[in-house]
């Protein structure tokens, strides 16, 4: 129980920076911030087994979409860090170290490319953006960021 415990803290230690990141992303270069409505629109239709949209947009809406995403960002990223955690092991949490929470986060990107990412109709890594090989980069940068959420969330338990 312990283990999972510590995997449920590394998991929003890791999604709160990742979202610091994403606010600092905002306020110094001026990228756009995340919005988590279409996402929440897309875990809505899950329940009917709609994984794949051509355009989320299009998609019937949900009054609580943008708090379901919110919800659901955190929900992964919580269990992100359980697996972690389960992967890892109690040693790990001894004496965290870096190499396993960034394997683990660029393991990540790969639900975003091959899950979410088509599921909101913008094509397997975002093929279909105009921007593609930009938010790719953004990607793998931002779950790096999210591996080191995991690590140094793991150090202060420590």
């Amino acid at each position: 129980m312990e283990l999972l415990l510590k995997g449920v803290a590394i998991g929003i230690g890791a999604t709160v920076l990742m979202d610091l990141w994403a606010v600092f992303l905002w306020k110094v270069f001026r990228q756009a911030r995340p919005n988590w409505g279409p996402v929440g629109r897309w875990f809505w239709h899950l329940k009917n087994g709609t994984v794949f949209h051509n355009d989320i947009a299009k998609a019937e809406p949900y009054a609580h979409e943008h708090a379901l995403g919110w919800i659901g960002h955190y929900a992964v990223g919580i269990l992100y860090g359980v697996i972690l955690a389960l992967l890892a092991g109690a040693d790990w949490f001894a004496s965290p170290t870096f190499l396993p929470a960034w394997i683990l986060g660029l393991v990540t990107v790969g639900a975003g490319w091959f899950l979410l990412q088509p599921g909101l109709g913008l094509g397997v890594a975002a093929s279909k953006l105009p921007n593609a090989s930009t938010v790719r980069v953004f990607n793998l940068i931002s779950h790096t960021v999210f591996a080191l959420g995991l690590y140094g969330t793991a150090l202060l338990i420590a």
